[in-house]
């Protein structure tokens, strides 16, 4: 099966991004405002996805803060937390909702070397199947873990915002229709997805100057 392009070095996205700015002369203007983009690649596997459950509707001290805990605690793999109580869980700061949604992808089965090699649509579908995974979860997931350059994630606040302030559009787009202005960007949708969001830093930064 073909998976498309995988991210593996900081050169594949400084080729994406000239390919973009090729295209795009908005994208262009942002990406000579920003400068260098971060590779942001991270690990697969259990771990990562259980970081991101970790990290949901709580603020970024407070997930790295539970998730130090749960790797001192080693509570990090299926096994481990398939055995242990809801009482250690909640020792570790997990709400009881965080609670189910973490024996949830402990008990799913999920092969993730297997994820490696199929198309980007199944890694969403299979991810999603998990309670607790959403899609954008699974699309930051596919974009970031497993190198996707072709994935976006048009469900994200600040790419909405972003999109908007570069664009000079009357309202922040919703995901529908941001979804469908990325398409205009594949296959290097993830690039471009860097690129916004490090635009939205440069225009926050600016709104705030003012």
């Amino acid at each position: 099966m073909n998976v498309g392009r995988i991210i593996v070095t900081d050169l594949c996205v400084t080729e994406g991004a000239e390919h973009l700015c090729d295209l795009c002369p908005r994208l262009a203007h942002a990406y000579g405002l920003t400068g260098k983009l971060p590779l942001r690649r991270r690990p697969d596997g259990f771990a990562e996805l259980l970081s991101a459950i970790v990290s949901q509707q709580v603020s970024v001290a407070s997930a790295s803060a539970i998730w130090g805990r749960m790797k001192a605690a080693r509570l990090t793999g299926p096994r481990l937390i398939a055995r242990a109580s809801d009482d250690d869980l909640r020792a570790v700061g997990l709400s009881r909702q965080k609670i189910r949604y973490a024996r949830e992808l402990s008990k799913a089965g999920i092969n993730f070397k297997a994820l490696r090699e199929v198309p980007d649509e199944q890694v969403i579908a299979t991810l999603t199947r998990v309670p607790g995974i959403g899609v954008w979860t699974a699309e930051i997931y596919a974009m970031f873990s497993l190198g996707r350059a072709d994935v976006f994630a048009p469900g994200d606040l600040a790419l909405q915002e972003a999109a908007r302030i570069l664009y000079d559009l009357h309202e922040r787009p919703g995901e529908k229709e941001l979804r469908q202005m990325a398409e205009a960007w594949s296959p290097w949708r993830s690039v471009a997805a860097r690129i916004l969001w490090a635009y939205y830093r440069v225009a926050k930064n600016r709104e705030g100057i003012r």
